[in-house]
């Protein structure tokens, strides 16, 4: 069995279940939202958002893969290009965060530890990129199932900590600054949760050496007499 994680793009776009392929919650305005769907053009406004984002600001999310198959994906942003983020009540989002929209793991996936890897790839691609923190809407209802809005308790079993608490959608945040020793407790994690999960890897290039250099015989003057 192997695992994978590719960068979201247009290429890959459609390996996202198709209920979150046509949704368009955080990426349009409710007003705009029901009026792509009435005109079910909602597929048409994700691949304009997706592709928007790339050009402006880069990749925004990932979509893991185990044995070649799609099994989960997350989506994160500036919250300046989600309006959505202005409507819920706990917002706005702090200048020096990014938002993390959005992450599902399909049902045959559950309990291989793969939201844990998607919010590792998440932090590992912005403290790269620099970013201070990254910070999300919770889902506090008890038992709440993955959708639009992620659950608050597995926000913060993975690092997330309650930043503007609400009954219902309290906001999160992790700081960046602490992801290497959060990345430590991820893998420890994946270690036991995937121990049968083997990565391939490709075969290293053969190193060239030179060839024995090989003297040249010694030139045998003639004896003069």
């Amino acid at each position: 069995m192997s695992w994978h994680v590719d960068s979201l793009n247009l290429d890959n776009l459609d390996d996202l279940p198709k209920r979150c392929r046509r949704c368009v919650f955080w990426e349009l305005s409710p007003h705009l939202s029901r009026q792509a769907e009435d005109f079910a053009s909602t597929e048409l406004e994700k691949e304009a958002w997706i592709s928007e984002i790339l050009l402006e600001w880069g990749s925004c999310g990932k979509v893991v893969y185990m044995r070649g198959v799609p099994a989960g994906y997350v989506v994160y942003a500036p919250p300046s290009a989600v309006p959505r983020a202005e409507e819920m009540p706990t917002g706005p989002v702090s200048a020096d965060a990014v938002l993390l929209t959005t992450m599902q793991v399909m049902p045959e996936f559950a309990g291989e530890g793969l939201g844990r890897m998607l919010a590792q790839a998440v932090v590992k691609d912005l403290t790269r990129r620099g970013v201070k923190a990254v910070e999300a809407f919770g889902d506090a209802r008890p038992g709440s199932e993955p959708g639009c809005v992620m659950p608050a308790d597995f926000l913060r079993r993975v690092g997330f900590k309650t930043v503007r608490p609400h009954p219902r959608w309290p906001r999160l945040r992790m700081e960046l600054r602490s992801g290497i020793t959060w990345k430590e407790d991820v893998e420890h994690a994946l270690e036991q949760l995937l121990g049968t999960v083997t990565i391939p890897m490709q075969a290293a290039a053969p190193v060239e050496r030179p060839a024995p250099r090989v003297p040249a015989p010694a030139q045998v003057l003639p004896a003069t007499f």
